[in-house]
Protein backbone atom coordinates (compact mmCIF):
# COMPACT_ATOMS: atom_id res chain seq x y z
CA UNK A 1 0.00 0.00 0.00
CA UNK A 2 2.93 2.56 0.98
CA UNK A 3 4.85 1.80 -2.88
CA UNK A 4 1.06 2.36 -4.17
CA UNK A 5 0.37 5.78 -2.49
CA UNK A 6 3.60 6.77 -3.11
CA UNK A 7 3.18 5.94 -6.94
CA UNK A 8 -0.11 7.76 -7.18
CA UNK A 9 1.31 10.74 -5.28
CA UNK A 10 4.65 11.02 -7.60
CA UNK A 11 2.50 10.95 -11.27
CA UNK A 12 0.06 13.75 -9.30
CA UNK A 13 3.25 15.43 -9.09
CA UNK A 14 4.49 15.04 -12.36
CA UNK A 15 0.59 16.06 -13.93
CA UNK A 16 1.37 18.85 -12.11
CA UNK A 17 4.90 19.53 -13.53
CA UNK A 18 3.84 18.57 -17.01
CA UNK A 19 1.30 21.39 -16.57
CA UNK A 20 2.80 24.22 -14.80
CA UNK A 21 6.44 24.22 -14.59
CA UNK A 22 9.15 26.40 -16.42
CA UNK A 23 11.37 23.47 -16.51
CA UNK A 24 14.57 23.07 -18.18
CA UNK A 25 15.25 22.16 -21.93
CA UNK A 26 17.30 19.33 -23.12
CA UNK A 27 19.26 19.31 -26.48
CA UNK A 28 21.70 17.27 -27.82
CA UNK A 29 24.89 17.62 -29.13
CA UNK A 30 25.66 16.42 -33.48
CA UNK A 31 28.88 15.56 -33.82
CA UNK A 32 30.55 13.70 -36.86
CA UNK A 33 33.25 12.36 -36.53
CA UNK A 34 32.71 9.27 -38.43
CA UNK A 35 32.35 7.44 -42.10
CA UNK A 36 28.74 5.80 -41.34
CA UNK A 37 26.54 8.72 -40.58
CA UNK A 38 23.06 9.45 -42.06
CA UNK A 39 22.96 12.39 -44.28
CA UNK A 40 22.04 15.45 -42.31
CA UNK A 41 18.49 15.11 -43.84
CA UNK A 42 17.87 12.15 -42.00
CA UNK A 43 19.14 13.55 -38.78
CA UNK A 44 17.05 16.07 -38.95
CA UNK A 45 14.05 13.80 -39.04
CA UNK A 46 15.50 11.98 -36.69
CA UNK A 47 15.94 14.90 -34.47
CA UNK A 48 12.00 15.90 -35.10
CA UNK A 49 10.79 12.56 -34.74
CA UNK A 50 12.25 12.19 -31.21
CA UNK A 51 11.04 15.59 -29.72
CA UNK A 52 14.49 17.20 -29.87
CA UNK A 53 14.26 20.85 -30.62
CA UNK A 54 17.46 22.09 -29.59
CA UNK A 55 21.15 21.10 -31.48
CA UNK A 56 24.63 21.89 -30.97
CA UNK A 57 26.82 20.95 -34.15
CA UNK A 58 30.75 21.18 -33.89
CA UNK A 59 31.12 23.60 -36.62
CA UNK A 60 28.76 25.27 -39.54
CA UNK A 61 28.83 22.52 -41.98
CA UNK A 62 26.69 23.94 -44.75
CA UNK A 63 24.66 20.88 -44.98
CA UNK A 64 23.76 20.32 -41.93
CA UNK A 65 22.98 24.33 -41.67
CA UNK A 66 20.87 23.70 -44.57
CA UNK A 67 19.23 20.46 -43.65
CA UNK A 68 17.83 22.37 -40.38
CA UNK A 69 16.13 25.14 -42.09
CA UNK A 70 12.33 25.40 -41.14
CA UNK A 71 12.83 22.51 -39.01
CA UNK A 72 12.35 24.59 -35.68
CA UNK A 73 14.73 23.08 -33.75
CA UNK A 74 17.55 25.90 -32.78
CA UNK A 75 20.98 25.63 -33.52
CA UNK A 76 24.36 25.95 -31.04
CA UNK A 77 27.14 26.67 -34.30
CA UNK A 78 30.72 26.43 -32.98
CA UNK A 79 33.68 28.87 -34.40
CA UNK A 80 36.51 26.05 -34.28
CA UNK A 81 39.65 26.36 -32.10
CA UNK A 82 41.56 26.56 -34.94
CA UNK A 83 40.18 29.66 -36.35
CA UNK A 84 40.19 30.91 -33.23
CA UNK A 85 43.53 33.77 -33.98
CA UNK A 86 41.75 34.90 -36.94
CA UNK A 87 38.80 35.72 -35.52
CA UNK A 88 40.60 37.28 -32.39
CA UNK A 89 43.25 39.31 -34.60
CA UNK A 90 40.90 40.22 -37.51
CA UNK A 91 37.72 41.66 -37.28
CA UNK A 92 37.14 41.52 -41.09
CA UNK A 93 38.12 38.27 -40.57
CA UNK A 94 34.99 37.35 -38.10
CA UNK A 95 32.88 39.82 -40.00
CA UNK A 96 33.26 37.29 -42.88
CA UNK A 97 32.53 34.24 -41.11
CA UNK A 98 29.35 35.35 -39.44
CA UNK A 99 28.04 36.42 -42.72
CA UNK A 100 28.72 33.73 -44.76
CA UNK A 101 28.13 30.91 -41.58
CA UNK A 102 25.10 32.36 -39.61
CA UNK A 103 23.59 35.62 -41.28
CA UNK A 104 23.37 33.42 -44.48
CA UNK A 105 21.27 30.84 -42.85
CA UNK A 106 18.98 33.39 -39.99
CA UNK A 107 16.33 33.14 -39.82
CA UNK A 108 15.21 30.12 -41.91
CA UNK A 109 17.64 28.10 -39.64
CA UNK A 110 17.12 29.12 -36.10
CA UNK A 111 20.33 29.71 -34.99
CA UNK A 112 20.09 30.96 -31.48
CA UNK A 113 23.86 30.90 -30.08
CA UNK A 114 27.41 30.60 -31.55
CA UNK A 115 30.25 28.90 -29.42
CA UNK A 116 33.42 30.73 -30.36
CA UNK A 117 36.04 27.64 -29.63
CA UNK A 118 35.61 24.93 -27.21
CA UNK A 119 37.54 23.98 -24.03
CA UNK A 120 40.19 26.49 -25.45
CA UNK A 121 42.33 26.05 -22.09
CA UNK A 122 43.36 22.68 -22.60
CA UNK A 123 43.34 23.37 -26.74
CA UNK A 124 47.20 22.55 -27.00
CA UNK A 125 47.58 25.21 -29.81
CA UNK A 126 47.90 28.02 -27.02
CA UNK A 127 45.08 30.11 -28.30
CA UNK A 128 43.61 31.37 -25.10
CA UNK A 129 44.75 34.60 -25.16
CA UNK A 130 42.62 35.09 -28.33
CA UNK A 131 39.19 33.72 -26.80
CA UNK A 132 37.87 37.31 -25.83
CA UNK A 133 38.71 38.90 -28.33
CA UNK A 134 37.18 36.95 -31.04
CA UNK A 135 33.79 36.62 -29.05
CA UNK A 136 33.99 40.43 -29.08
CA UNK A 137 34.64 40.40 -32.51
CA UNK A 138 32.17 37.74 -34.12
CA UNK A 139 29.51 39.95 -31.51
CA UNK A 140 30.35 42.81 -33.44
CA UNK A 141 29.53 41.39 -36.25
CA UNK A 142 26.68 40.10 -35.18
CA UNK A 143 25.84 43.87 -34.06
CA UNK A 144 26.61 44.99 -37.64
CA UNK A 145 23.98 42.46 -39.21
CA UNK A 146 21.33 43.20 -37.17
CA UNK A 147 21.74 39.87 -35.10
CA UNK A 148 22.66 40.43 -32.03
CA UNK A 149 19.66 40.61 -29.71
CA UNK A 150 18.83 36.83 -31.32
CA UNK A 151 22.23 34.94 -31.54
CA UNK A 152 24.26 34.85 -28.35
CA UNK A 153 27.99 34.46 -28.42
CA UNK A 154 30.08 32.08 -25.20
CA UNK A 155 32.04 29.48 -25.51
CA UNK A 156 32.07 26.17 -23.20
CA UNK A 157 34.76 25.43 -20.46
CA UNK A 158 35.77 22.32 -19.21
CA UNK A 159 35.79 21.80 -15.79
CA UNK A 160 39.37 21.71 -15.63
CA UNK A 161 39.44 25.71 -15.59
CA UNK A 162 38.86 25.13 -11.92
CA UNK A 163 40.98 25.44 -9.29
CA UNK A 164 39.49 23.93 -6.27
CA UNK A 165 35.97 22.80 -6.80
CA UNK A 166 35.55 20.45 -3.11
CA UNK A 167 33.31 21.09 -1.68
CA UNK A 168 31.38 22.73 -3.61
CA UNK A 169 31.24 25.76 -2.51
CA UNK A 170 34.73 26.76 -2.06
CA UNK A 171 34.86 26.37 -5.83
CA UNK A 172 37.05 28.81 -7.86
CA UNK A 173 38.81 29.49 -11.11
CA UNK A 174 42.57 28.86 -11.58
CA UNK A 175 44.49 31.79 -10.63
CA UNK A 176 46.06 32.36 -13.96
CA UNK A 177 42.88 32.64 -15.59
CA UNK A 178 40.69 34.89 -14.13
CA UNK A 179 41.93 38.37 -15.10
CA UNK A 180 43.19 37.28 -18.33
CA UNK A 181 40.25 35.65 -19.54
CA UNK A 182 37.28 34.98 -16.95
CA UNK A 183 36.97 38.86 -15.86
CA UNK A 184 36.77 40.13 -19.56
CA UNK A 185 34.69 36.76 -20.55
CA UNK A 186 32.25 37.41 -17.61
CA UNK A 187 31.90 41.12 -18.28
CA UNK A 188 31.09 40.61 -21.87
CA UNK A 189 28.60 37.62 -21.03
CA UNK A 190 26.88 40.91 -18.62
CA UNK A 191 27.31 43.48 -21.33
CA UNK A 192 25.79 41.22 -24.21
CA UNK A 193 23.03 39.07 -21.85
CA UNK A 194 24.61 36.17 -22.62
CA UNK A 195 25.35 32.87 -20.67
CA UNK A 196 28.44 30.72 -19.94
CA UNK A 197 28.94 27.52 -21.57
CA UNK A 198 30.47 24.51 -19.63
CA UNK A 199 31.00 21.11 -20.11
CA UNK A 200 30.24 18.72 -17.05
CA UNK A 201 31.06 14.82 -17.28
CA UNK A 202 30.58 13.31 -13.70
CA UNK A 203 31.75 9.96 -15.83
CA UNK A 204 35.40 10.80 -15.56
CA UNK A 205 34.79 11.81 -12.19
CA UNK A 206 33.35 8.31 -10.90
CA UNK A 207 35.97 6.61 -13.45
CA UNK A 208 38.77 7.81 -11.53
CA UNK A 209 37.69 7.86 -7.89
CA UNK A 210 34.90 4.87 -7.98
CA UNK A 211 36.11 3.72 -4.73
CA UNK A 212 35.37 6.40 -2.52
CA UNK A 213 32.02 7.92 -5.38
CA UNK A 214 28.66 6.20 -4.72
CA UNK A 215 27.41 5.11 -8.61
CA UNK A 216 24.07 6.18 -7.90
CA UNK A 217 25.25 9.75 -6.56
CA UNK A 218 27.17 9.41 -10.21
CA UNK A 219 23.68 8.45 -11.51
CA UNK A 220 21.19 10.79 -10.02
CA UNK A 221 19.63 7.74 -8.23
CA UNK A 222 18.67 7.42 -4.40
CA UNK A 223 21.01 8.08 -2.18
CA UNK A 224 21.82 9.34 1.19
CA UNK A 225 23.32 12.58 -0.36
CA UNK A 226 26.64 14.30 0.66
CA UNK A 227 26.41 17.23 2.72
CA UNK A 228 28.71 20.93 1.84
CA UNK A 229 30.45 21.24 4.59
CA UNK A 230 30.83 25.24 3.63
CA UNK A 231 27.05 26.32 3.55
CA UNK A 232 25.31 23.06 4.89
CA UNK A 233 23.93 22.16 1.59
CA UNK A 234 23.09 18.41 1.06
CA UNK A 235 23.62 16.96 -2.80
CA UNK A 236 21.80 14.17 -4.31
CA UNK A 237 23.73 14.13 -7.40
CA UNK A 238 27.24 14.66 -8.71
CA UNK A 239 26.25 16.44 -11.75
CA UNK A 240 24.85 19.44 -9.46
CA UNK A 241 28.04 19.11 -7.35
CA UNK A 242 29.65 19.98 -10.35
CA UNK A 243 27.53 22.76 -11.38
CA UNK A 244 27.64 24.10 -8.56
CA UNK A 245 31.50 24.66 -8.15
CA UNK A 246 31.27 26.29 -11.50
CA UNK A 247 28.40 28.73 -9.87
CA UNK A 248 30.25 29.31 -6.61
CA UNK A 249 33.17 30.20 -9.17
CA UNK A 250 31.31 32.82 -10.61
CA UNK A 251 30.23 34.05 -7.50
CA UNK A 252 33.66 34.47 -5.68
CA UNK A 253 33.85 36.95 -8.68
CA UNK A 254 30.95 39.26 -8.51
CA UNK A 255 29.14 38.02 -11.87
CA UNK A 256 26.40 35.36 -10.39
CA UNK A 257 24.09 36.87 -12.32
CA UNK A 258 25.11 34.89 -15.07
CA UNK A 259 23.06 32.42 -16.23
CA UNK A 260 24.69 29.20 -16.89
CA UNK A 261 24.06 26.22 -20.03
CA UNK A 262 25.59 22.89 -20.11
CA UNK A 263 26.79 22.42 -23.69
CA UNK A 264 27.90 18.44 -22.94
CA UNK A 265 27.27 16.24 -20.49
CA UNK A 266 26.58 12.19 -20.78
CA UNK A 267 27.70 8.80 -20.28
CA UNK A 268 29.63 5.82 -22.39
CA UNK A 269 28.09 3.16 -22.79
CA UNK A 270 30.84 1.02 -23.81
CA UNK A 271 34.39 1.03 -22.56
CA UNK A 272 37.80 -0.17 -22.24
CA UNK A 273 38.84 -2.09 -18.75
CA UNK A 274 40.00 0.30 -16.89
CA UNK A 275 37.19 2.58 -17.89
CA UNK A 276 35.01 1.59 -14.67
CA UNK A 277 31.51 2.36 -14.78
CA UNK A 278 30.95 2.47 -18.29
CA UNK A 279 28.52 0.62 -19.67
CA UNK A 280 25.03 0.23 -21.37
CA UNK A 281 22.79 0.32 -18.07
CA UNK A 282 24.85 3.36 -16.82
CA UNK A 283 24.54 5.32 -20.04
CA UNK A 284 21.22 4.84 -19.79
CA UNK A 285 20.37 5.51 -16.50
CA UNK A 286 22.41 8.78 -16.09
CA UNK A 287 20.95 10.23 -19.23
CA UNK A 288 17.51 9.23 -18.72
CA UNK A 289 17.65 10.19 -15.07
CA UNK A 290 19.40 13.67 -16.43
CA UNK A 291 16.62 14.13 -18.54
CA UNK A 292 14.21 13.86 -15.76
CA UNK A 293 16.24 16.13 -14.01
CA UNK A 294 16.22 18.86 -16.05
CA UNK A 295 12.69 18.63 -17.51
CA UNK A 296 10.90 18.15 -14.32
CA UNK A 297 12.74 21.59 -13.34
CA UNK A 298 14.07 23.39 -10.29
CA UNK A 299 17.85 24.51 -10.41
CA UNK A 300 20.69 23.16 -7.98
CA UNK A 301 20.88 23.23 -3.98
CA UNK A 302 23.00 26.65 -4.67
CA UNK A 303 21.07 28.03 -7.22
CA UNK A 304 17.72 26.39 -7.38
CA UNK A 305 15.47 28.68 -9.28
CA UNK A 306 18.36 28.30 -12.25
CA UNK A 307 16.55 25.79 -14.94
CA UNK A 308 18.90 24.58 -16.93
CA UNK A 309 19.48 23.88 -20.26
CA UNK A 310 21.75 20.64 -20.99
CA UNK A 311 23.01 19.42 -24.08
CA UNK A 312 23.61 15.30 -24.14
CA UNK A 313 26.29 14.26 -25.48
CA UNK A 314 25.77 12.78 -27.88
CA UNK A 315 23.82 11.97 -30.54
CA UNK A 316 25.80 9.23 -32.35
CA UNK A 317 28.46 6.97 -31.80
CA UNK A 318 31.62 8.15 -34.10
CA UNK A 319 33.62 5.17 -35.18
CA UNK A 320 36.34 7.36 -35.67
CA UNK A 321 37.40 9.08 -32.54
CA UNK A 322 40.85 8.97 -30.79
CA UNK A 323 41.45 7.70 -27.18
CA UNK A 324 39.59 5.19 -25.48
CA UNK A 325 36.12 2.99 -26.36
CA UNK A 326 34.47 5.17 -24.45
CA UNK A 327 35.08 8.28 -27.04
CA UNK A 328 32.94 6.10 -29.60
CA UNK A 329 30.46 4.82 -27.70
CA UNK A 330 28.85 8.30 -26.09
CA UNK A 331 25.88 8.10 -28.56
CA UNK A 332 22.00 7.73 -28.16
CA UNK A 333 22.28 6.53 -31.28
CA UNK A 334 23.96 3.65 -33.55
CA UNK A 335 24.74 5.39 -36.96
CA UNK A 336 21.96 3.24 -38.71
CA UNK A 337 19.52 5.48 -36.20
CA UNK A 338 18.40 2.97 -33.96
CA UNK A 339 18.70 3.93 -30.24
CA UNK A 340 21.58 2.08 -28.17
CA UNK A 341 19.38 2.46 -25.21
CA UNK A 342 15.63 3.73 -24.40
CA UNK A 343 15.41 6.67 -22.59
CA UNK A 344 12.67 9.42 -22.96
CA UNK A 345 14.06 13.02 -24.22
CA UNK A 346 10.76 15.16 -24.01
CA UNK A 347 7.96 15.44 -21.14
CA UNK A 348 5.71 13.09 -22.35
CA UNK A 349 8.34 10.54 -22.86
CA UNK A 350 8.63 11.23 -18.66
CA UNK A 351 4.75 9.86 -17.87
CA UNK A 352 6.44 5.75 -18.73
CA UNK A 353 10.09 6.37 -17.84
CA UNK A 354 11.59 3.63 -15.04
CA UNK A 355 15.06 3.56 -14.28
CA UNK A 356 15.62 -0.09 -15.40
CA UNK A 357 18.48 -1.07 -12.80
CA UNK A 358 20.04 -4.37 -13.01
CA UNK A 359 19.03 -7.03 -10.24
CA UNK A 360 22.70 -8.00 -10.00
CA UNK A 361 24.61 -4.63 -10.33
CA UNK A 362 26.47 -3.87 -7.05
CA UNK A 363 26.62 -0.25 -5.60
CA UNK A 364 29.45 1.45 -3.13
CA UNK A 365 27.77 3.66 -0.11
CA UNK A 366 27.74 6.97 -0.98
CA UNK A 367 31.51 8.14 0.18
CA UNK A 368 32.03 9.30 3.73
CA UNK A 369 35.20 11.07 1.95
CA UNK A 370 34.99 14.37 0.74
CA UNK A 371 33.95 14.74 -3.52
CA UNK A 372 35.17 16.68 -5.20
CA UNK A 373 32.76 18.17 -7.67
CA UNK A 374 35.15 18.78 -10.61
CA UNK A 375 36.40 15.20 -10.41
CA UNK A 376 38.88 14.44 -7.81
CA UNK A 377 38.81 13.63 -4.19
CA UNK A 378 40.21 14.40 -1.04
CA UNK A 379 44.49 13.11 -1.58
CA UNK A 380 44.03 11.14 2.17
CA UNK A 381 41.12 8.95 0.54
CA UNK A 382 41.08 8.47 -2.61
CA UNK A 383 42.49 5.94 -4.92
CA UNK A 384 45.30 6.86 -6.43
CA UNK A 385 45.09 7.33 -10.59
CA UNK A 386 47.51 8.56 -13.38
CA UNK A 387 47.00 10.34 -16.45
CA UNK A 388 49.11 8.78 -19.56
CA UNK A 389 49.93 9.61 -23.05
CA UNK A 390 47.51 7.54 -25.80
CA UNK A 391 50.14 6.30 -27.70
CA UNK A 392 48.14 5.54 -30.73
CA UNK A 393 47.10 9.18 -31.09
CA UNK A 394 49.57 10.38 -33.18
CA UNK A 395 53.40 12.07 -33.02
CA UNK A 396 51.69 15.23 -33.73
CA UNK A 397 48.65 15.19 -31.23
CA UNK A 398 51.00 14.02 -28.35
CA UNK A 399 53.66 16.61 -29.12
CA UNK A 400 51.38 19.48 -29.12
CA UNK A 401 49.81 18.55 -25.92
CA UNK A 402 52.77 17.63 -24.40
CA UNK A 403 53.84 21.48 -25.11
CA UNK A 404 51.02 22.73 -24.01
CA UNK A 405 51.34 20.76 -20.47
CA UNK A 406 54.83 21.88 -20.21
CA UNK A 407 53.60 25.41 -21.41
CA UNK A 408 50.62 26.87 -20.61
CA UNK A 409 49.32 24.30 -18.89
CA UNK A 410 51.99 24.61 -15.40
CA UNK A 411 53.34 21.25 -15.20
CA UNK A 412 56.64 20.31 -13.43
CA UNK A 413 58.61 19.11 -16.63
CA UNK A 414 62.22 19.57 -15.34
CA UNK A 415 62.27 15.55 -14.41
CA UNK A 416 62.20 14.68 -18.35
CA UNK A 417 64.66 17.61 -19.13
CA UNK A 418 67.91 16.02 -20.45
CA UNK A 419 70.23 14.34 -17.49
CA UNK A 420 67.21 14.88 -15.30
CA UNK A 421 65.72 11.55 -13.04
CA UNK A 422 62.88 11.06 -16.10
CA UNK A 423 65.03 11.58 -18.99
CA UNK A 424 65.02 8.66 -19.83
CA UNK A 425 63.30 6.23 -21.54
CA UNK A 426 63.88 9.28 -24.10
CA UNK A 427 60.89 8.94 -26.12
CA UNK A 428 57.74 11.34 -26.75
CA UNK A 429 55.12 8.38 -25.19
CA UNK A 430 57.05 8.14 -22.07
CA UNK A 431 57.71 12.09 -21.84
CA UNK A 432 54.00 13.20 -22.78
CA UNK A 433 52.83 10.42 -20.33
CA UNK A 434 54.71 12.78 -17.16
CA UNK A 435 53.52 15.76 -18.49
CA UNK A 436 50.16 15.03 -18.62
CA UNK A 437 50.12 13.46 -15.26
CA UNK A 438 52.15 16.28 -13.66
CA UNK A 439 48.90 18.19 -15.06
CA UNK A 440 46.34 15.87 -14.20
CA UNK A 441 48.05 15.59 -10.24
CA UNK A 442 47.88 19.52 -10.14
CA UNK A 443 44.39 19.78 -11.09
CA UNK A 444 43.67 17.62 -8.48
CA UNK A 445 42.36 14.79 -11.11
CA UNK A 446 39.41 17.18 -11.99
CA UNK A 447 37.24 15.62 -14.37
CA UNK A 448 38.53 16.24 -18.27
CA UNK A 449 41.84 17.27 -16.69
CA UNK A 450 43.23 13.68 -18.30
CA UNK A 451 41.86 13.90 -21.81
CA UNK A 452 44.19 16.47 -23.92
CA UNK A 453 41.96 15.83 -27.40
CA UNK A 454 41.93 12.10 -27.17
CA UNK A 455 45.74 12.25 -26.45
CA UNK A 456 45.80 10.77 -23.18
CA UNK A 457 43.66 8.60 -20.64
CA UNK A 458 43.29 7.57 -16.71
CA UNK A 459 45.08 4.12 -14.97
CA UNK A 460 44.78 2.76 -11.79
CA UNK A 461 48.18 1.23 -11.57
CA UNK A 462 51.30 3.16 -11.02
CA UNK A 463 53.45 3.71 -14.64
CA UNK A 464 56.12 2.09 -15.99
CA UNK A 465 58.86 3.87 -18.12
CA UNK A 466 62.69 3.26 -17.00
CA UNK A 467 63.11 3.61 -13.72
CA UNK A 468 61.30 7.25 -12.99
CA UNK A 469 58.71 7.57 -10.50
CA UNK A 470 55.24 9.23 -11.31
CA UNK A 471 53.99 11.39 -8.59
CA UNK A 472 50.00 10.94 -7.41
CA UNK A 473 50.12 14.45 -5.76
CA UNK A 474 51.15 18.45 -5.30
Amino acid sequence: MERLSVSCFLLLLLSIFFAFADAGSIGVNYGRIANNLPSATKVVELLKSQGIDRVKVFDADPSVLKSLSGSGIKVTVDLPNELLIAAGKRPSFAATWVEKNVAAYYPETQIEAIAVGNEVFVDPHNTTKFLVPAMKNIHQALVKSNLHSSIKVSSPIALSALQASYPSSAGSFRPELIETVFRPMFDFLRQTGSYLMVNAYPFFAFESNSDVISLDYALFRENPGVVDAGNGLRYFSLFDAQIDAVFAAMSALKYDDIRMVVTETGWPSKGDENEIGASLENAAAYNGNLVRRILIGGGTPLKPKADLTVYLFALFNENKKNGPTSERNYGLFYPDEKKVYDIPLTMEGLKNYHDRRSPVSGNKPVAKAPINGGGGVSKSTSGNTWCVANGESGKEKLQSALDFACGEGGADCRPIQQGSTCYNPNTLEAHASFAFNSYYQKQSRAGGSCYFGGAAYVVTQPPKYGECEFPTGY
